[in-house]
């Protein structure tokens, strides 16, 4: 039994080592790459600390309370993305059953790497390291990245874990079907929707993915980004509903907070902006739609 304890230990130990690496090697080459458009700043860094926190609250508070401001339109679009979670749901059972069919077959090393860079603390260790290098290098356009990363990332985060314990919906492994609830639950199984996992992995691959111009690096990052909803599927740990709805989710609060720290000016535009993508995220019956304009 000691023996078995020590190999788990030591395959997680060598799963955490591989996600870092690579996420190390990404935030690297990110860095090398985001060098040669953004211009440094010779600004103490205890300044740009506290200048890039200040932007992190701002960022966050107007996230929250951008209700306050909604028009109609507005309310429109959410009772879409609703109205559409719920026609999508339709399909909850048939993708759930294709998914249960690959795991044997999917890669068990692709899962864990879901599992691990979709686990807040390894998250957010990850995004530390990102900002560091941008803090450390004066780096403008990292520090900024950053901040877009961090700030959306919380706000997905509470909007996820509220969500999860008031709506209370049980997850495909429990047997009770998808449309079974139980609000306020304590129970993890029943803390299926929206996907925690997903909100985080979209909003980092998103928020990076919008500061380069090529499209195939964008292809790339989006593709990265979407591990941790894949494996989430295979593992029976969510419902594709659960997974479309934090994407969408992840979508707009990074778009929303880009287009603030625009409006307000705390950090210097691009040099260059062509063959940007803006997305759109439409629902239907039975189909969810996600559009990207180049």
């Amino acid at each position: 039994m000691k023996n078995n304890w020590v190999l788990n230990c030591d395959n997680r130990v060598l799963h955490l080592i591989t996600v870092f690496l690579v996420l190390g090697a990404f935030t690297i080459s990110f860095g090398q790459q985001l060098e040669t458009v953004s211009k440094k700043d010779s600004t103490s860094l205890k300044q740009l600390l506290k200048h890039d926190l200040k932007s992190s609250f701002k960022s966050v508070g107007y996230a929250f309370t951008r209700p306050i401001h909604w028009k109609g339109k507005d309310y429109l679009k959410l009772g879409g993305l609703i109205g559409g979670t719920i026609a999508l749901s339709a399909a909850d059972d048939e993708i759930n059953s294709f998914f249960l069919q690959q795991q044997d077959d999917f890669p068990k090393f692709i899962r864990d790497i879901g599992w691990y860079f979709g686990s807040p603390q390894n998250y957010f260790m990850a995004n530390a390291s990102l900002y560091g290098v941008g803090l450390f290098t004066r780096n403008e356009q990292i520090r900024r990245t950053s901040v877009l990363i961090i700030s959306s990332s919380f706000t997905t985060g509470v909007i996820s874990s509220l969500l999860k314990s008031s709506v209370g919906r049980a997850r495909p492994k429990s047997g009770l079907g998808n449309w079974e609830f139980e609000p306020f639950s304590d129970e993890p199984r029943f803390h299926s929707f929206p996907s925690g996992h997903t909100a985080l992995s979209i909003t980092a691959a998103h928020a990076i993915a919008k500061q380069f111009d090529n499209t195939w690096v964008k292809i790339g990052i989006y593709s990265i980004g979407a591990i941790p909803p894949i494996s989430r599927l295979v593992d029976n740990a969510h419902w594709l509903t659960d997974i479309a709805f934090s994407t969408a989710l992840s979508i707009i609060v990074v778009d929303s907070i880009e287009k603030f720290l625009h409006k307000i000016d705390l950090y210097q535009e691009r040099a260059s902006k062509k063959n940007k993508i803006s997305w759109n995220v439409s629902f239907g019956t039975n189909k969810v739609g996600l559009r990207g304009a180049f």
